[in-house]
């Protein structure tokens, strides 16, 4: 049992601990970053889909596509950053000609910057990047 004391916010009628209530602090504080990091990308779009979409499929290439002439109308793209339609989306988005950009979770930050990709932010947790 921990002896950290219990905060509880006025009118949410459930307690949270100090350890969380930091937690959501970075989580706030990751989303303003990528924010102000992505605010000068306009007009812009996200695409956001599976990790586990192969090469080749159909949707891998309906995303590269569909993000390549979403680039070439002068939209900024920017998806998930990770494997899947998010990698099909930052090829056709890269030969479009629009800028790209994506919100990336750390780990997967740990395999580098795809070569498609122009702008990256990252995020340590889900849910400031899927926001």
């Amino acid at each position: 049992m921990s002896n950290a004391k219990i905060v509880k916010p006025a009118g949410l009628g459930h307690e949270i601990s100090p350890r969380e209530a930091w937690k959501l602090f970075g989580i706030m504080a990751e989303f303003f970053e990528a924010t102000e990091r992505l605010a000068g990308i306009r007009p812009a779009v996200s695409m956001f889909g599976s990790a586990r979409v192969k090469a080749g499929s159909p949707y891998y290439k309906l995303a590269e596509e569909t993000a390549r002439l979403l680039s070439d109308a002068g939209f900024a793209v920017i998806s998930g950053g990770g494997p899947g339609v998010m990698e099909a989306t930052n090829k056709g988005a890269f030969h479009g000609n629009g800028p790209r950009g994506r919100p990336q979770h750390r780990p997967a930050a740990r395999a580098g910057l795809q070569p498609a990709t122009s702008t990256s932010a990252c995020a340590s947790s889900i849910s400031s990047r899927a926001r």
